[in-house]
């Protein structure tokens, strides 16, 4: 048994309707992939400021946990935002000001490069975008916004932090706060958006709503694409460990290795606290199903009752099993990755960051789990370190110290 989180409560359920064999095939590649994906990767790297992120290899704490290799991709410092999301949100933002930019004007040729000179400010300044978010989703909206010149209105709900409220504001965009939790969030955003004109760039797809959310997730889908540059020659992962929340960032990693690798992909499992377990319970069931209460988790990002459509569709057949676990156990791991507790050195990553790689401890600490997701001592284990410290007051409440300390002691 692997003592890393010895009390960590896991629950999992193996996925039967993965096809590990399936080809990734058209109808998936017409929700993530193909010319889609290339136009994201080729726009957001002419973007000022992009560069790769790093991905680490977590040498030490691989040999206490008893596999082959721990590699962490680490999106603490992705555009200056803290977290992974600022590649879907300001992308899709991007993508819906140019398609009504061409609407108005009758033109078809219209470029990024159009929205970041301005020439088309006196359109763009009267549009405004909208979405809720748990904190890093509409942080990237307002990011995105103020970069492209149109107005921004963000919903957050009623356990969102105030530090997370303001570093929304930061980017100049007024923030509403509403009762209930974040899917009632994204109902109120919706509502809103029909009676006053605004235009709703979510990261959650859902009846009638498809299209933004390829988009968002596209631009998640250039983080996967990185890690197959960074990969050491002929290692890929035998496993992914992915959070879930609505499952954007999930579907984006499983089908863009899914589409380059075929059978030759890890085997992924999806991550989810298990007070707000939609993906979760949405496997057992077989088909979506939403999670209700007030999905109180300290994994704020993936406090989600409700699935994306879209990313199920990739989900259902692409994941190997779903994995949920408690509060606690991703505190440890936020405090174990800033300690550098087994010699590597120490990484800043926040409470939604570290989902994965605390699904994957515990499952090599349970018997039966680990027999089952096929985990051994040749397992290589890819996670994604999805944020960093987007509260650092609460960081430094969680750790002991501030970013910036662990920061200096790596």
């Amino acid at each position: 048994m692997n003592p890393l989180l010895a009390n960590l409560r896991l629950q999992c359920a193996m996925n039967l309707s993965a096809q590990p064999n399936a080809q990734y095939g058209e109808r998936r590649q017409a929700i993530l992939g193909g010319q889609a994906y290339l136009r994201a990767e080729q726009q957001i790297k002419r973007w000022p400021g992009y560069v790769p992120t790093p991905l680490r290899d977590l040498k030490g704490l691989a040999k206490a946990a008893g596999v082959a290799q721990v590699l962490y991709k680490d999106e603490a410092d992705r555009f200056g935002l803290g977290s992974f999301k600022a590649l879907g949100g300001a992308y899709a933002v991007s993508r819906l000001l140019i398609r009504e930019i061409e609407a108005r004007t009758g033109r078809a040729d219209i470029s990024v490069e159009d929205l970041f000179s301005g020439r088309y400010r006196d359109i763009v300044r009267d549009i405004t975008v909208t979405c809720a978010t748990d904190g890093n989703h509409g942080r990237s909206v307002a990011w995105g916004a103020q970069r492209f010149g149109c107005q921004c209105v963000i919903y957050i709900h009623a356990t969102v932090s105030e530090g997370r409220e303001q570093a929304i504001k930061q980017y100049g965009a007024q923030v509403a706060r509403s009762s209930g939790n974040y899917d009632d969030s994204v109902r109120q955003a919706a509502d809103d958006a029909v009676r006053r004109g605004r235009f709703v760039v979510s990261d959650t797809s859902y009846d009638g709503y498809m299209d933004v959310p390829k988009d968002v997730m596209q631009g998640y889908a250039l983080m996967a694409d990185e890690v197959l540059k960074q990969l050491p020659a002929g290692q890929i992962p035998t496993h992914a460990f992915l959070q879930g929340g609505v499952g954007g960032l999930a579907a984006a990693v499983c089908a863009h290795f899914w589409e380059q690798l075929g059978a030759n992909r890890p085997r992924f499992v999806v991550v989810e606290p298990d007070k707000a377990a939609c993906l979760y319970e949405s496997a057992r069931a077989g088909k979506p199903v939403a999670v209700h209460g007030d999905l109180d988790t300290v994994m704020a990002g993936l406090a989600c009752g409700e699935v994306s459509l879209l990313a199920w569709e990739i989900l259902h057949p692409g994941v190997n099993a779903f994995l949920t676990i408690d509060d606690e156990s991703a505190l440890e791991t936020v405090r174990l990755l800033a300690a550098g507790r087994h010699g590597d050195a120490p990484l800043v990553a926040g409470e939604s960051a570290v989902a994965g790689l605390a699904g994957c401890l515990g499952a090599l600490g349970h018997e039966q789990v680990r027999a089952q997701l096929g985990l051994d001592a040749s397992s290589r284990i890819l996670v994604f370190g999805s944020e960093g410290a987007t509260d650092p007051e609460l960081y430094q409440r969680i750790v002991g110290k501030s970013p910036e300390q662990v920061r200096m002691m790596a």
